[in-house]
């Protein structure tokens, strides 16, 4: 029997989205805690792509105990919360409205006493989301920055480090203003590993980057001499370090990672086989250059159809992480549509291949699209000419003319991204 590759990714997808879902996850956390009640007053603040999710999950535990609240999210979140105020600002640059959303978060953070709960709710998109540009360091000149940093190619890892240093909020400085109340944080990761002082630059995590490796990973980029000079100036700071792991102001904070692209990974596995493929997991850490990793699993995706190696057909191999684009050119996508891209390029004329990226927050770079997917007649198929849009990062309307573009519009999650390759 032929299989139908389009609509058995379309069910792995939405099984590995259903279970990167956070609002169960921020429910079953807040329901086992004995301790709510003990408290005079309950603060909920938090920032991230998952946010709206997450608060509204929160609203559902706490109710009318919540003293206040903001949490900012991303532009076009669908939710709605009658006690938590909610806060769209800009991503992945971030703007003056994340500014003045984040200085509430602030106010409200050191308004909390000791006999105080601040329940804070993150989610990856929390470090463009809630900007708090640390003096001399301006918006304007931490948006240059992060422009810099993502133009060419540096991990969320490199990129938090530095703009944990340039910020008064993250890098564990938000734990710092709470205290001495108690801090419970419900953490989405969205990054590899799921180091908890990375996931949105860590508010409330201990710090383990410094101002020297934020030096050196503007060194390594060759970027030293192209960020505004108010941002080296900030980094040569030696006397305001973010609070390092061991700070006794820790005892009275408790992080709690809620989901992961592993959970999510899993749920796929577990739906392709329902579906009868043959399934192996690869990875949830892929990182590594966008184009790069995707011709890995092109070229995993043609041993299969050959030799029936790592598994024999019909088969599902599933890997997440979160790739880089280094910028080359000018045209529109993001890292799921180039990878799609890449890999069409690789398994052009292959029988019953498909290979799917997709963002599982639901967008991808500056599109509206979450990802693309690709089979063996894809290039075929189109009129252009897939090696030139390659070239000039330009996958959006490749796969908009074919009508392979996945658009989800928001998820309400963020675990990073979810490549698939099935063969049929």
């Amino acid at each position: 029997m032929r299989r139908d590759l389009r609509a058995d990714a379309g069910r792995i997808v939405r099984a590995a989205l259903a279970a990167a879902d956070p609002s169960a996850a921020v429910r079953d956390a807040l329901l086992s805690r004995t301790d709510l009640d003990l408290y005079d007053r309950i603060f909920v603040v938090g920032a991230g792509k998952a946010g709206g999710t997450m608060a509204v999950a929160a609203e559902q535990v706490l109710g009318g105990r919540i003293h206040a609240g903001v949490v900012i999210v991303k532009d076009g979140d669908p939710a709605a919360t009658r006690h938590i105020e909610l806060k769209p600002a800009g991503h992945p640059v971030p703007d003056e409205r994340g500014v003045v959303a984040a200085s509430r978060i602030v106010e409200l953070c050191a308004k909390a006493g000791e006999h105080d709960l601040v329940v804070f709710l993150l989610s990856g998109g929390a470090s463009a989301l809630a900007p708090c540009p640390a003096a001399p360091v301006t918006l304007a000149e931490k948006q240059e920055t992060t422009k810099l940093l993502l133009a060419c190619g540096a991990t969320i890892h490199e990129l938090n480090a530095v703009r944990k240093h340039i910020s008064g909020f993250k890098g564990g400085r938000l734990a710092r203003i709470a205290a001495p109340a108690r801090v419970l944080s419900l953490i989405l990761s969205d990054v590899v590993g799921d180091d908890l002082d990375v996931i949105g630059s860590g508010p409330t995590a201990p710090d383990a980057s410094t101002y020297s490796s934020a030096q050196a990973v503007l060194g390594k980029y060759d970027l030293l001499e192209q960020v505004p000079s108010s941002v080296l100036a900030r980094l040569q700071v030696a006397d305001d370090e973010t609070p390092k792991p061991g700070d006794l102001m820790f005892e009275h904070v408790e992080n709690v990672l809620v989901g992961s692209n592993r959970k999510s990974l899993a749920a796929a596995a577990v739906e392709a086989e329902a579906l009868g493929y043959r399934t192996l997991v690869l990875a949830s850490t892929i990182e590594g250059e966008t184009r790069d990793v995707a011709r890995m699993h092109a070229a995993m995706a043609r041993e299969i159809r050959t030799s029936g190696q790592p598994v024999p057909p019909p088969a599902c191999l599933v890997s997440g992480g979160e790739t880089t684009v280094t910028i080359r050119g000018t045209g529109k996508g993001g890292r799921n549509q180039e990878f799609a891209l890449a890999a069409a390029i690789d398994i052009a004329g292959l029988e019953d291949v498909l290979v799917l990226s997709v963002g599982t927050d639901g967008t991808d770079g500056p599109t509206d699209a979450a990802g693309a997917l690709a089979d063996g007649r894809t290039v075929g198929r189109s009129t252009v000419d897939a090696g030139k849009s390659l070239d000039n990062n330009d996958s959006y309307p490749f796969f908009e003319d074919l009508g392979d573009l996945i658009v989800t519009g928001p998820t309400g999650t963020n675990v990073m991204d979810l490549h698939l390759v099935l063969v049929g």
